[in-house]
């Protein structure tokens, strides 16, 4: 676990963070059932393959976030191994790395 999330509160912390990726793998997985229902009309087939994506992207994100939660990865960069400051995982709680790796 991240010595950046260590200290008080912070299974509580991690916990709502596990809500709301949840929350978010829900919300891609209905996307995608909309977004894979034919709509027949072929003007649409690009945006929704772009759509279909980006939604199964934030999906898989989402569960690899949730698999480094149970795992106790949560919040250790992906390249490096250091932190991820909590700050950047409240931005976007399925980063993998640490800001100077995204680099």
């Amino acid at each position: 676990m991240s010595t950046e999330l260590q200290g008080r509160n912070t299974s509580e912390w991690i916990e709502q963070a596990r809500v709301q990726l949840a929350d978010q793998l829900d919300m891609h997985r209905a996307q995608l059932t909309e977004l894979t229902d034919d709509t027949g009309d072929p003007r649409d087939a690009h945006t929704q393959a772009a759509l279909i994506v980006a939604a199964r992207r934030g999906y898989d994100q989402a569960v690899e976030a949730l698999a480094r939660i149970a795992e106790g990865r949560y919040g250790r960069c992906d390249k490096c191994g250091g932190d991820i400051p909590r700050e950047r995982l409240e931005i976007l709680p399925h980063a993998r790395y640490c800001v100077p790796c995204t680099s």
